[in-house]
């Protein structure tokens, strides 16, 4: 089959190493560059709301989740098939009644939405179960398969142990998107989540936004063209890699993902693509040490779809490693890099001065909060400046200079937290 879309990748790096030297860092941008063919047959969805009990509290939380499905149904695109799920302690059929997947067409999504009206709310949350069910619907079928999972609270009716098992079966079988309503779920929970599924993770701290986060998160689904697609990675012999990580649009690391294809090769997943996506990783090689002019192919990256011998490779891109005596050149650092390492601290410092803040430690929460402003700004990740002025008074940004906020809404604390992990891009040379 041709493939929808082409695909560029470049890299960037400074290839000039001092004599000695072995960790070879670049950053590889992935583009498609053809027209998005939108998906079709071959495609599912599956969209999983939370009907426990407390969607039925205040907020109107099960009414906005009626209207967002209803929207996210409207978004498939007739041929693609759906199926929609009601989670609860346990996982069941909403449309179509029986586990199976429907096509879609303009009288099943009517009658879908019709269902999803009659939705009631009760019992208790096992997120596990319903991936499970998705898993069971996506089957083993090729092509692009997506869903959507909706919750607004802790997985309180399964064992930690039940949920990681679920996860573990569901890594590789379909990418899932995670939304929290309100601010009573665990960030972590849905992080493990998407993280394993190649997704999104995000709260919807008011539940009228619902509708549009859903239609959004349905209309790129369906946008997609191309599934199961792999950096391939070559190292020479001698060679370790020391991580591989999506560094824009947000956070991902995929270093624990690989999947060894040959003595010296080894894949990592990058899901469904579409449009003129792109993506950004930064990949670290531990080379041998090289002498005075040695040259050295430190890393081949690859892009293909399908496996072994029978892939097709989408794109390629090589990492380089010169030995020189010239301090000039080996002591720039590559700006690309140097934005993402950045880029990387940011998130954890976010993460690890929100956890200082919550156990009481106030001296570490304002050290390392400031340190993330200093580093929003520096990097002119704007995004996230933004929402650590709901966290912390910003005093001097260039030096990272805060006061913590005596008052904070639990939703400003849980965005911040959620959206840690989503970077701005550099400016590419």
């Amino acid at each position: 089959m041709n493939d929808p879309l082409g695909f560029r990748i470049e890299t960037f790096q400074n290839e000039y190493l001092p004599v000695g030297a072995t960790r070879v860092n670049a950053v590889v941008t992935v583009t498609a560059t053809g027209g998005a063919v939108p998906v079709g047959g071959g495609a599912a969805e599956v969209i999983i709301v939370d009907c426990s009990g407390s969607m039925d509290h205040a907020h109107g939380k099960l009414a906005a989740a009626k209207n967002a499905t209803a929207a996210a149904i409207s978004a498939v695109r007739d041929g693609v098939e759906f199926a929609v799920v009601a989670g609860t302690d346990v996982a069941r059929m909403v449309y179509p009644v029986t586990p199976t997947l429907i096509t879609a067409t303009p009288g099943n999504k009517a009658n879908a939405i019709a269902a999803v009206q009659n939705l009631r709310a009760g019992g208790g949350t096992a997120i596990g179960t319903w991936l499970r069910l998705a898993r069971q619907l996506f089957g083993t079928r090729d092509g692009l398969r997506h869903a959507i999972l909706l919750t607004d609270g802790r997985d309180e009716h399964e064992t930690p142990q039940q949920l990681e098992a679920e996860i573990a079966a569901s890594t590789g079988v379909y990418v899932c998107d995670c939304r929290g309503v309100g601010t009573d779920w665990e960030i972590a929970e849905l992080r493990k989540v998407s993280t394993a599924l190649l997704g999104t993770c995000d709260i919807v701290a008011d539940p009228k936004d619902l509708v549009a986060d859903f239609q959004a998160m349905t209309t790129t689904a369906m946008g997609k063209s191309v599934a199961d697609v792999a950096l391939r990675l070559w190292t020479p012999r001698g060679a370790s890699v020391k991580f591989v990580k999506q560094v824009a649009p947000e956070l991902l690391d995929l270093t624990g993902r690989r999947t060894e294809t040959g003595s010296l090769t080894g894949e990592y997943p990058t899901g469904s693509w579409g449009g003129a996506e792109s993506r950004d990783y930064h990949i670290c090689v531990e080379v041998a040490p090289g002498g005075l002019g040695d040259v050295m192919l430190a890393g081949r990256v690859s892009l293909v779809r399908g496996s072994g011998d029978q892939a097709e490779v989408l794109g390629q891109g090589l990492i380089k490693a010169v030995w020189t005596d010239d301090v000039a050149q080996s002591s720039k650092i590559s700006p690309e890099v140097a934005h993402y390492t950045g880029q990387a601290e940011l998130a954890g410092v976010i993460q690890e001065g929100l956890t200082a803040r919550r156990d009481g430690d106030l001296d570490t929460a304002t050290k390392k909060l400031g340190r993330a402003v200093q580093l929003a700004a520096a990097s002119g990740n704007n995004d996230t400046a933004k929402l650590l002025e709901g966290v912390v008074d910003v005093l001097d940004a260039r030096t990272g200079t805060v006061r913590l906020k005596s008052a904070v809404r639990k939703a400003d604390e849980m965005t911040l937290d959620t959206r840690s992990t989503k970077t701005s891009r550099v400016h590419k040379r």
